[in-house]
């Protein structure tokens, strides 16, 4: 597969500009360092909105699927630091998808990314599969394009953290995820108002109004970048 792993850590929230350096600077100076300081955390990346305002895009590429309820994620995740218990409140409209990667063609990351956020409709899992397993194979070799993923969300049995407590609200999930990467804004937009558009991933097997949005990287580490 062509990201780092078998699963994926997606998430998507908003920030506040009075605290957008504050939160900043903590993701990538004591965030990144300490979830990347973890066994099975491969790469983390974030991207902020392609038309300047308050959304973030993070995904952080896992060894497995367990990872997220490996005891040393968990114990990380029941004792956040100061600095991110001050931050945390702040994660506004977070959605939070803990996936399995089910399809993976070319880069994982590039200047730009378009995220649609999904489900099948009752009964049209393969056929929405199937269709986007298809865009995979197709998509990266598109100029101005990268890589293409598809992600499927599977909640980890495990207890709500303190992390989850400390946030506003209950987080929300996005059941599949399609991830496309490129160089040019533009051809993801394309992308995203034709083959990903809602209206024809509705008549190819996805529930109503899938979530599209479009991100410009900020960081992207692994490892060996931050520990």
């Amino acid at each position: 597969m062509s990201l780092l792993g078998k699963a994926a850590l997606a998430m998507w929230w908003d920030i506040a500009p009075d605290v957008r350096a504050d939160f900043e600077h903590w993701h990538a100076h004591e965030h990144f360092p300490e979830r990347l300081g973890l066994p099975g955390f491969r790469r983390g990346t974030r991207w902020t909105a392609a038309n300047g305002g308050d959304g973030m895009y993070v995904m952080f590429e896992l060894e497995s699927h367990l990872t997220l309820s490996s005891p040393d994620y968990l114990a990380r995740l029941n004792a956040p630091t100061a600095w991110s218990t001050r931050l945390m409140p702040h994660h506004r409209n977070m959605v939070r998808s803990q996936c399995h990667v089910l399809e993976s063609r070319g880069g994982g990351i590039a200047r730009h990314a378009l995220t649609v956020r999904l489900a099948p409709a009752p009964g049209r899992d393969a056929e929405l599969r199937s269709r986007l397993a298809g865009l995979v194979r197709t998509l990266p070799e598109r100029p101005g394009l990268t890589g293409a993923h598809l992600l499927q969300h599977q909640t980890p049995a495990i207890a709500t953290t303190t992390e989850q407590m400390i946030r506003r609200g209950a987080d929300q999930t996005a059941d599949w995820v399609f991830v496309v990467c490129g160089y040019d804004l533009d051809a993801l937009a394309q992308v995203a108002s034709s083959e990903l558009s809602a209206h024809r991933l509705e008549g190819e097997g996805a529930a109503h109004e899938p979530i599209s949005g479009l991100y410009g990287i900020a960081y992207s580490a692994t490892p060996a970048d931050v520990t």
